[in-house]
């Protein structure tokens, strides 16, 4: 096992090189300007299309609001609790790994806004009446139909990235550790299974979550989108409530976490042996996080995206860009605050003697943040929302898993619903991988998913910036006329 994690870790330093990275933040920052800023200017009109569906939309199976929540079911998971933890700790990027993870997301917007653009206007439906959409269809419609290699390979790798890296693997194993946390730190229960032995809690969470996805996901897209319109609201609001409180109670650390975040943005100190700046290895931890909880130019988003009751594919980029903004400059910097602040990113478990990894360096922040209370009550906090959001994580990346295996079986379904029962397989298995090997393969597939998407995204980018002026130019003459008539009923 050792020997196959320092292979992952060889091929991830490879694929998450500095080109790649260049690439995710150079398509955003091209892109951006390319629709001219809407993640700012646009930014008011976002926040009320998130609320208000359109009057009269069409062509899809679920509303704009329910394609959001679905949406952020899969980004609002282990990315914004473990893997911040993951990113910012003092073996791995450190605090300025933070900034870097709010550049990607501010110019993840504009990549977002434009893949759920071009999904909306090139999907397709079926003969059962299903919608399909996603970069697979703007790669195959937009760039052409030589192109189509291009669209089998981003469905090959998006239906990887499903079975063995964001959408099983990883939300199951930040559950079942979570859990074990918190019921059996000691692990004084235990049981042996593959010849190692598991905590009790890991076996029992491993196996109810794994249960309740599967009765959730044998229900199809609609069964997900209505638990995702109930769950994430209340996850989401539930977690920002407790890390706000966390941050008031402890306010006088704030300063000093930020200065930190800055600081660390810019170290050029050698890290690693002495064999990288620090600088670059925040920039890479923070940007791999920061993509793996975000997705922005994964490709992911554009698949639920294009099943939204809407007749503007402007619009609903407006309303999925969103999910970047709530998922990284809300959520994950709110839980980067929180470990800083408690200098939980470069704290040391007094049982190993070794740093705190993974949720428990989370665990570590909120614990001391809340020190008036029984342990017990912000460990029991954190880890029924970890479960949560890794919960709806696991629904929605099986429903994007799907539509790359509709892609590339031609509509077979009996190959899809072979999948989906591997990728609830996935979940029964997933307890017992170890944490390091797990993000390793996310993040090697992450970045395999997210070059097909990359290269259509610029081979697009003129239609994004011809059909986004013109919808831009409706919605200011829009205003106008409102403005005007309300000057006159006055």
């Amino acid at each position: 096992m050792e020997r196959l994690t320092e292979i992952l870790k060889t091929i991830n330093e490879y694929v998450w090189g500095a080109p790649l990275i260049i690439a995710l933040i150079g398509v955003g920052i091209f892109l951006s300007f390319r629709v001219k800023f809407i993640q700012i200017f646009q930014l008011p009109k976002a926040i009320y299309f998130m609320f208000k569906n359109e009057k009269g939309g069409s062509g899809g199976e679920i509303s704009s609001f329910a394609s959001l929540c679905t949406s952020l079911s899969a980004t609002i998971g282990t990315g914004n609790i473990v893997g911040v933890a993951t990113a910012v700790g003092v073996l791995a990027g450190g605090p300025g790994a933070l900034f870097w993870m709010w550049v990607a997301a501010f110019f993840g917007m504009a990549t977002k806004y434009a893949e759920c653009f071009l999904a909306v206007k090139y999907r397709k439906i079926d003969a059962d009446g299903h919608v399909l959409g996603g970069p697979f269809y703007y790669i195959e419609y937009g760039m052409g139909k030589r192109w189509k290699w291009l669209a089998k390979a981003f469905a090959f790798f998006g239906a990887c990235v499903g079975l063995f890296g964001i959408g099983t693997f990883a939300q199951i194993n930040g559950i079942t550790s979570a859990v074990q946390d918190f019921f059996d730190p000691e692990k004084q229960s235990v049981v042996s299974i593959f010849g190692k032995q598991y905590s009790l809690a890991v076996v029992i969470s491993g196996a109810l979550v794994t249960i309740f996805a599967a009765l959730v996901i044998i229900g199809g897209i609609k069964r997900i989108s209505n638990v995702s319109q109930v769950v994430v609201p209340f996850m989401a609001g539930t977690y920002v409530l407790a890390v706000v409180s966390l941050l008031v109670l402890n306010a006088d650390r704030l300063p000093g976490a930020v200065s930190a975040i800055f600081k660390g943005a810019f170290t050029m100190r050698s890290a690693l042996g002495g064999t990288i700046p620090m600088m670059f290895v925040a920039m890479q931890r923070g940007i791999a996080r920061g993509i793996f909880s975000n997705e922005a130019g994964l490709g992911s988003a554009p698949m639920i995206a294009a099943a939204a009751r809407t007749n503007e594919p402007a619009r609903q980029g407006l309303v999925s860009m969103m999910a970047t903004f709530i998922d990284t400059i809300v959520i994950c910097t709110m839980t980067g605050l929180a470990i800083m602040m408690m200098g939980s990113y470069e704290a040391i478990n007094p049982v190993t003697n070794t740093y705190y990894e993974g949720v428990e360096v989370t665990l570590h922040a909120f614990k001391n943040g809340f020190s008036f209370m029984p342990s017990s009550i912000p460990g029991f906090v954190l880890m029924m929302c970890l479960v949560f959001f890794a919960f709806t994580s696991i629904l929605g990346w099986n429903y994007y898993g799907e539509c790359c295996m509709q892609y590339l079986s031609n509509g077979r379904k009996w190959i899809v619903k072979l999948y989906r029962y591997l990728y609830i397989l996935a979940l029964a298995v997933g307890p017992y991988l170890t944490v390091t090997a797990v993000w390793t393969v996310a993040d090697i597939f992450n970045a395999l998913m997210a070059l097909p998407n990359l290269i259509s995204l610029i081979s697009l980018n003129g239609v994004i910036a011809r059909d986004t002026e013109t919808y831009v130019s409706k919605l200011k003459r829009s205003r106008r006329i409102k403005m005007i008539s309300r000057r006159n009923n006055s």
